[in-house]
């Protein structure tokens, strides 16, 4: 793994949120997309080298959704940027790792992502992110 490639943040409403972020680092969010197949809408800030993404559902059944109304608010996974994320998998599923999704899938932000489980990450939902070409 390169580096911290983002924090995400489950909110309930990303507008409400965007505000706050946008007070915070003093600059409005340099991206906002939507990922339908994750259902959830997201927006991406910068403060110096590090990247703050917002993450609101978009419907009742989507992962954020389902985080919300378990844990509320809050931190919601860590993004690690990797080389070659196929690789990054194996390697992570020979050491015990339990990947929630073997073959990456596009997601926010023109990324490959992959996510291992909080269970074998001591309770922290990590995303494996690779840039495409």
């Amino acid at each position: 793994m390169k580096k911290i490639e983002h924090i995400g943040i489950a909110v309930n409403c990303i507008e409400d949120a965007a505000l706050v972020y946008e007070k915070l680092f003093g600059t409005p969010a340099y991206k906002e997309e939507e990922v339908a197949s994750e259902g959830v809408k997201t927006a991406f800030f910068m403060s110096g080298p590090n990247k703050i993404e917002l993450l609101e559902a978009t419907n009742p059944e989507s992962p954020i959704a389902k985080f919300i109304a378990k844990k509320g608010e809050g931190i919601h996974h860590i993004a690690f940027d990797v080389e070659d994320i196929v690789s990054e998998i194996a390697r992570l599923k020979k050491e015990g790792f339990v990947v929630l999704n073997e073959t990456p899938k596009k997601g926010a932000d023109n990324k490959w992502v992959a996510f291992l489980h909080p269970k074998s990450t001591n309770g922290v939902l990590i995303e494996l992110c690779q840039e495409m070409p």
